[in-house]
């Protein structure tokens, strides 16, 4: 997939910006994203989905330390989010929502905003542009984050600070913005 920066968002058909060792921005998000998005998968699927909303053997909960439970997956993106920042300043990696039951997780820049709009309207599809934050311009891409089991849109449907309560398997319920900075 190629694109051309139209107007802050990437447009399909001519050729993306290029890293300095030859590979594209946005074929290094996609990587990234590919394998964010994997792991993530099979924790929700295979650990959370199975242990707490098959076999009822173990919850899952926000307050997991208290409640003796599994790490939410969004909680376990989170950390690792902040476990790679604390390793390398190369990229960073976020999971957002427009709809976000924790308001730190809500877009906080223009580009988020429309991406996350953005794969809203067109699922299936991802987001690219260009933006920049404090003096630095990134590349910035936002994908689609799928309701791919029960526990994901069961969680968010029922709890207390949702502000959509209506989520399907299939939905995309937010998304995942990987910056990687462009300057120097």
């Amino acid at each position: 997939m190629k694109a051309a920066v139209l107007g802050g968002a990437m447009a399909m058909g001519a050729a993306p910006s290029a890293m300095a060792d030859g590979m594209d921005y946005e074929t290094v998000t996609d990587l990234l994203h590919l394998v964010m998005s994997s792991d993530r998968t099979v924790y929700t699927r295979m650990i959370v989905n199975r242990l707490a909303v098959q076999e009822k053997v173990i919850t899952a909960s926000e307050h997991f330390e208290d409640d003796k439970a599994l790490v939410l997956p969004a909680q376990m993106f989170r950390f690792g989010a902040e476990m790679v920042a604390e390793e390398t300043d190369e990229f960073t990696y976020s999971l957002l929502s427009l709809w976000p039951i924790n308001k730190q997780n809500a877009p906080t820049t223009d580009m988020e905003k429309e991406g996350l709009e953005y794969i809203a309207a067109n699922p299936g599809e991802n987001f690219y542009g260009e933006e920049e934050l404090g003096g630095t311009t990134y590349f910035t891409a936002v994908y689609p984050d799928i309701a791919v089991a029960e526990a994901c849109y069961a969680c968010h449907n029922d709890h207390k600070d949702s502000p959509k309560t209506d989520f399907q398997a299939g939905d995309v319920m937010g998304g995942v913005v990987i910056r990687i900075p462009m300057d120097g």
